[in-house]
């Protein structure tokens, strides 16, 4: 299994980033599918595994090589698990961080405390090919709070808005070698890279 070319369906390089740093020592190659010309494919799914299963499955479809994908995001239980599958475009345009940070703060002006809490979700989906029968789903959870203010210079997406208990920190002030052990990107690739040996 070692120097397996594998592409990954997205163009989020702090996700990259992240895959990158987990499977580095497991050998293998990881490729953006940009370099393959790939656009990104529209994410139609209404849960994590479906939107990742399309990603991968259409980079497969389109490079002829195995697949890895990953669709992530943040519940927010005040909100109902909002933004949730929407996390990246939750404030309307894809990829927009700090409008994205901007309105999840704006909805839970009025929220206490106590009722912050919140779970990001990952769920990693392998594809050996674009008609895989049976890819390889694996996910990981990871609980905290929202903060009431942006903190932390790491990470992206939410990572300034979400506060880990057990560090007593926001994710983006984690040093990013201690994210890549804990998040719940961290755990799904973990599970995937002992599905994998």
């Amino acid at each position: 299994m070692s120097n397996e070319k594998i592409v990954l369906a997205s163009g989020n390089s702090g996700k990259l980033r992240e895959i990158q740093a987990v499977l580095d020592a497991q050998r293998f190659t990881l490729i953006k599918q940009s370099e393959f010309d790939v656009p990104d494919v529209p994410e139609t799914g209404t849960t994590f595994v479906e939107n990742a299963i399309i990603k991968a499955r259409h980079a497969a479809k389109l490079t002829g090589l195995p697949a890895l994908a990953d669709d992530s995001g943040i519940e927010v239980d005040a909100l109902q698990g909002a933004p949730g599958v929407y996390s990246a475009r939750y404030a309307g345009t894809h990829g927009e961080d700090d409008a994205n940070n901007i309105k999840l703060l704006h909805e839970m002006k009025d929220v206490e405390n106590a009722l912050r809490t919140a779970r990001f979700q990952c769920v990693i989906v392998y594809m050996r090919h674009a008609a895989d029968p049976m890819p390889l789903i694996c996910e990981g959870s990871w609980e905290g709070m929202i903060l009431h203010d942006l903190s932390g210079p790491n990470g992206f997406g939410y990572d300034p808005l979400f506060y880990v208990p057990t560090h007593k920190c926001s994710s983006a002030e984690l040093d990013p070698a201690e994210k890549n052990r804990i998040s719940h990107r961290a755990q799904a690739l973990q599970k995937l890279i002992t599905q994998l040996k």
